[in-house]
């Protein structure tokens, strides 16, 4: 039986919460435009505990919800194997709700309005009858909506305004937010590649089913190695070396990390899977050193 701390990491689903981690601090770092990274640590602080929070909740449900449906794709999380009971599996999910309530009232109304919206967006995704996760369109909005745009535009203008006071949006938010719109439409392709037996069985309509495994990395690929090229043509247009180069590198390991996929090998495409959120940490710390070394307005 595993420590239930390590329960809880689990359960909350590791891959979210770094990269809810990467994109908080990214964006704080931003909003600085210059100043001390320590120069607000409450505002840091409240927005990271109800976005951490908030993500809990929102992997958290899915898992009570799909129990049955992971018993069968993802056996190995605790509530589907049965190491974490699902009374506490409810008990954990409320608590985060209220914690992300509660520490997004303290910080802002904009950013308690924006985790009420994250997370209607999240119930319809999961909970039945609306359900959304089940269809592959609805999916992939619901995933870009939240991490795509909801995430880069809100919460960079709550930290702008908590540090600044004036709404405003630096001219770097637009090719993080449109990059990460891109990723966020592939992740909601990807993460149905592994999963396509349970998924055929519940009768989820994923793009993988619909289209083909194949189709669906092909064309996830596409869409993000075209992110790829407009980061790398903003970049160079603007002169910045360290956003050009980086992205550059990225760009062929993502290639690669596309070429050895093996679509028929389950634990290459799981490998897959959880190498492509590397991609998606990668780019806000990228984003991140910039911030930090160009004081956000290089």
């Amino acid at each position: 039986m595993s420590h239930p701390l390590t329960t809880l990491w689990r359960f909350s689903r590791p891959h979210t919460i770094i990269g809810s981690l990467c994109s908080i601090t990214t964006l704080y770092l931003l909003a600085l435009e210059g100043q001390s990274p320590a120069a607000h640590p409450a505002l840091y602080g409240w927005t990271l505990l109800a976005a951490l929070s908030c993500n809990v909740f929102i992997v958290g449900l899915n898992q009570v919800v799909d129990v049955a449906l992971d018993k069968i794709n993802k056996p190995w999380l605790p509530l589907a194997s049965g190491e974490l009971a699902m009374p506490v599996a409810k008990r954990i999910i409320y608590t985060s709700l209220a914690v992300s309530l509660i520490a997004a009232a303290f910080a802002s109304w904009l950013l308690l309005a924006i985790i009420m919206v994250i997370t209607l967006i999240g119930v319809a995704y999961s909970v039945p009858p609306v359900q959304l996760k089940k269809h592959h369109l609805p999916a992939a909005l619901c995933i870009t909506l939240v991490r795509g745009l909801i995430v880069n535009i809100g919460i960079l203008l709550h930290f702008i305004y908590a540090i600044h006071h004036q709404y405003r949006l630096p001219a770097i938010a637009w090719p993080l937010t449109l990059f990460i719109i891109a990723f966020s439409i592939a992740i909601a392709w990807f993460k149905d590649l592994p999963d396509t037996e349970g998924d055929a069985i519940f009768k989820f309509r994923t793009f993988p089913l619909l289209y083909s495994k194949a189709f669906a990395l092909r064309l996830g690929a596409l869409g993000v190695s075209a992110a790829y090229g407009y980061a790398l043509y903003w970049a160079f247009r603007r002169q910045s070396a360290l956003l050009g180069y980086g992205h550059l590198v990225l760009l062929v390991l993502f290639g690669i990390n596309c070429a050895v996929v093996r679509l028929a090998v389950p634990a290459s495409v799981k490998g897959f899977y959880l190498r492509f959120w590397f991609f998606f940490f990668a780019e806000y710390i990228l984003f991140a050193v910039w911030a930090v070394v160009y004081g956000g307005v290089g």
